[in-house]
């Protein structure tokens, strides 16, 4: 009698648990199905840096799972939706990024990614607050990174996209800052406005659009859970906590 490949050859449901979501990819992967991103390209622009072949496979695995259903949709394509079981998880992921944010290593150079960061911050715009009609923001963040390059968030009339190529209209405004320097502010770590004033993150544009952006940016669902892990960015964070 041999165990599941890849098992751990043990009864205890954590264990088992773990067969399911313990891949690399697959906790991001049942995130992004969580906010609602039901087709293959969605999934792939909320994590750009998984091959195609990978998603596939990871996704294969969850419906082997029974925790994702595939169905086809009018287009001829497939869409992916959680099931009772993929809904279950949603608390356990969202638990599982909370103490990311409180005790996961400081982040290196090659976590940092500018495609994931405009993907996450287009999420995460406040459209009641934005002005009507079209609004583009470039966001052009250098520094270290495994990937950096511009991006445009691009609002109109409520909704919101992210362009990691020129949308071939002019920005409204022009965002340049060091990325881990945003990143920061991005989590929680660093105070948006105090940046700005500071300079550190410079806003370019009309003087009205720039007072108006930093209530635009919603920053990240877990930017209020304190950084507890002593190291740079924990000391980043008391810093930002005490002015």
């Amino acid at each position: 009698m041999s165990s599941r490949p890849n098992g751990h050859g043990t009864y205890c449901p954590v264990s088992l648990a773990a067969e399911t979501v313990g891949e690399r990819w697959t906790i991001p992967l049942l995130l992004a199905l969580i906010d609602g991103y039901s087709r293959f390209n969605e999934l792939r622009r909320a994590m750009p840096r998984i091959s195609p072949s990978t998603l596939s496979q990871r996704l294969q695995h969850l419906e082997d799972a029974g925790v994702v259903a595939r169905s086809g949709s009018r287009d001829g394509g497939h869409r992916y939706d959680l099931t009772e079981a993929g809904h279950e998880l949603e608390p356990i992921v969202r638990a599982l990024g909370a103490w990311g944010q409180r005790w996961a290593r400081d982040l290196a150079p090659e976590d940092l990614d500018t495609r994931s960061l405009g993907w996450s911050i287009h999420r995460r715009m406040d459209t009641d607050a934005m002005p009507p009609g079209r609004t583009v923001i470039e966001f052009d963040l250098d520094g270290e990174a495994a990937y950096s390059a511009p991006f445009w968030i691009v609002h109109e009339d409520g909704k919101v996209d992210v362009c990691i190529r020129h949308p071939g209209c002019d920005a409204d405004l022009t965002v340049r800052a060091e990325l881990r320097r945003f990143v920061e502010v991005w989590r929680g770590f660093r105070s948006l406005e105090q940046e700005i004033a500071r300079r550190r993150i410079r806003v370019q544009g009309p003087r009205e659009l720039r007072r108006a952006f930093p209530r635009w940016l919603l920053l990240s669902e877990l930017a209020g859970v304190e950084r507890r892990r002593p190291g740079t960015e924990r000391r980043v964070y008391l810093r930002s906590a005490a002015r």
